[in-house]
């Protein structure tokens, strides 16, 4: 028995020694594990540097590893997987990932500030890196690596990548090749899903001579040509979303469909008027303004001449005048007030004519204070008659335009009329623009068809007013210059938003994001964008889209005064024949006296107009750049 036990006893104490050895073997292999995976993090470390750590999944070595790194980290518990709420990470987060399928995501917000961070998985040795790099790729999440259970003893990393026939490359820790890298960079012929709106000038189609290709150009189209020149891409116009018989998309429609994933990157413009996030729009690409093309108001007519000189104030100050050297003559023909009356002072003829610059009969022995007054009555004559005639002259050779419109309530008191879109007529309301409510139905011409509006604009019909953005006013104006006369200009006074963004449209998980953002403002900061939309009109010209002749109608040339043009004067003489046997009645009756009076001011008031500057000629009016929404 005492055997037995002594026996039983050494096979215990050599249990004990055996498992000590395992757990040391065990402790010693984590802490290889540890030390082989801290240099793998340092190294992704010096590749791109992160200030934050989020690990997704149950607990693991990475763990345990944060705390040696030194950086903020964040966990994630295996059970949910996922944030709670919206979560602003650092621009330079590292995910680490207990498991390949530990991150389950299903914030939205938190999902897209993920997209494309780097990720560190730690997978079972049974697991395929090539189906973990496709359920990834799913997800369009793309910066992903992997190690196994055995890391120590393989020393493998496996890194996803695109564009290529394997999915995944297989890395060792001591290779000097970056383990992730700017993949998106070139993208080896893989196609950008796109469509174009063909709202000339931002993208306009074409078929080219050599390759028979069709092939766009223009301010947007450029855009997207040389990003997929610089990534090594090939543009795909969606066949599927392209409307019927060739005709052009409403950019409406392009934005729902980028916002749907039915697009990569559309070929338009879109504003952020109603938009609450970018999660579908890119960085601006343009400022604009959205306000009016306005027809240029027609010439006064000659008719009208006479009356748009006379300023009531000025007429004032003549007639004080006319009543001053009517009491100056009074007093200094005999200096006494004997002559004082108020027929002398309202029907001296002598002051009259003086003023009108005809000649009147002067005393022979008259007093130094009666030629006193005759001069300054003559010098009075002599401005006035000089000034009117002058500005009479200059009148009749360029006669002035009738007011421009101001406001949009000016719109009501005119014979023009809003033609709008439809679509863009419910994103006015929308937006809270009271300016189409101002005018109701009555002073708007809505059109459904986006594009029958855009050639009616093209058209330069002076019966309507258009909205239309500064950069395509910038056409429109450059069109103009070949007109005998402008037509159309734009009103800085009557604008519906004189200041807003216009985006491209994407998808919401676009991996590629950031890199089209970084080429659109390198385009902006290097001029190209400036370059594109001043040489739109060009373009244009050379495509055959833009007419090369003159659409202004120019009224005939102003030499010839027609008969109706003279009915002013013409009244006049007829309104002076009875007035002149009224008043040789009124010096033989005195009975005759104050209404002789009262027809001579209101004859005064008709027939002496008083020159005054013309009104400003109106010219077509040319923005100053700063920026459809069109």
């Amino acid at each position: 028995m005492a055997s037995r036990g002594i026996v039983v006893l050494l096979f215990g104490l050599f249990l004990v020694r055996v498992d000590g050895q395992l757990s040391d073997i065990s402790n010693q292999s984590e802490l290889h594990l540890e030390e082989t995976l801290m240099r793998l993090l340092l190294r992704l470390r010096l590749e791109e540097d992160f200030d934050t750590l989020l690990i997704y999944g149950q607990k693991c070595v990475f763990h345990a590893l944060s705390k040696r790194l030194g950086v903020s980290t964040m966990l994630v518990l295996a059970s949910s997987g996922s944030t709670d709420y919206d979560w602003n990470f650092s621009s330079s987060t590292l995910i680490l990932g207990c498991g390949a399928a530990a991150e389950k995501e299903g914030n939205f917000r938190t999902s897209m500030k993920l997209q494309m961070r780097r990720r560190l998985l730690y997978i079972e040795e049974d697991m395929q890196p090539e189906n973990v790099c496709e359920n990834h790729s799913i997800r369009e999440q793309h910066n992903v690596a992997m190690v196994k259970v055995d890391f120590v003893q393989s020393g493998s990393i496996y890194t996803c990548r695109c564009f290529q026939e394997a999915n995944f490359e297989e890395l060792q820790l001591i290779d000097h090749k970056p383990i992730f890298v700017e993949q998106f960079k070139n993208m080896r012929g893989a196609t950008i899903k796109t469509l174009a709106d063909q709202l000339v000038p931002r993208s306009m189609s074409y078929r080219d001579e050599r390759s028979g290709e069709e092939k766009m150009v223009g301010y947007v189209a450029n855009l997207m040509n040389s990003f997929a020149q610089k990534v090594n891409a090939r543009l795909h116009l969606s066949a599927e979303l392209r409307s019927e018989g060739g005709k052009a998309t409403y950019h409406g429609n392009i934005s729902k469909w980028a916002g749907e994933d039915l697009l990569d990157i559309g070929m338009s413009l879109a504003t952020t008027w109603l938009s609450s996030s970018f999660d579908t729009l890119t960085y601006p690409y343009l400022t604009n303004s959205f306000c009016f093309m306005v027809p240029l108001p027609p010439r006064v007519p000659y008719r009208q001449l006479y009356t748009i000189i006379v300023d009531p104030l000025v007429l004032g100050i003549i007639f004080v005048m006319f009543c001053l050297f009517s009491l100056l003559l009074i007093y200094s023909q005999e200096l006494s007030w004997r002559g004082l009356s108020l027929a002398n002072v309202l029907l001296n003829d002598k002051s009259l004519r003086g003023l009108l610059g005809q000649s009147y009969p002067f005393p022979r022995n008259s007093s130094k204070q009666l030629k006193l007054v005759c001069s300054l009555l003559c010098f009075a004559s002599v401005m006035m008659t000089t000034m009117y005639e002058a500005y009479l002259q200059s009148i009749f050779t360029s006669p002035p335009s009738e007011p421009m419109l101001r406001a949009i309530n000016d719109v009501q008191n005119s014979r023009y009329k809003v033609a709008i879109n439809g679509a863009d007529l419910k994103l006015l309301h929308d937006s809270g623009y009271q300016g189409v409510k101002q005018l109701g139905r009555y002073y708007t011409h809505i059109i459904d068809d986006y594009h029958e509006f855009v050639r009616l604009r093209a058209s330069f019909n002076t019966s309507f007013i258009f909205p239309v953005t500064d950069v395509a006013w910038y056409t429109y104006e450059q069109q103009q210059k070949i007109f005998a006369e402008p037509v159309f200009y734009f009103s800085d006074d009557i604008c519906i938003n004189r200041f807003f963004f216009l985006s491209l449209p994407v998808r919401r998980h676009l991996p590629y994001r950031e890199l089209f953002e970084e080429h659109m403002l390198r385009q902006k900061e290097f001029g190209f964008v400036k370059f594109w939309v001043d040489r739109s009109f060009y373009e244009m010209v050379r495509l055959r889209l833009m007419p090369m002749k003159d659409l202004s109608s120019p009224e005939p040339p102003w030499e010839t005064i027609y008969f109706e043009d003279l009915s002013w004067i013409l009244s006049l003489t007829e309104t002076g024949t009875p007035l002149k046997l009224q008043l040789r009645a009124g010096e033989h009756f005195e009975l005759f006296a104050v209404p002789v009076v009262v027809v001579m001011v209101v004859a005064v008031a008709v027939a002496v107009p008083v020159a005054r500057p013309p009104a400003d000629r109106a010219h077509s009016v040319s923005r100053s750049d700063t920026n459809a929404y069109t």
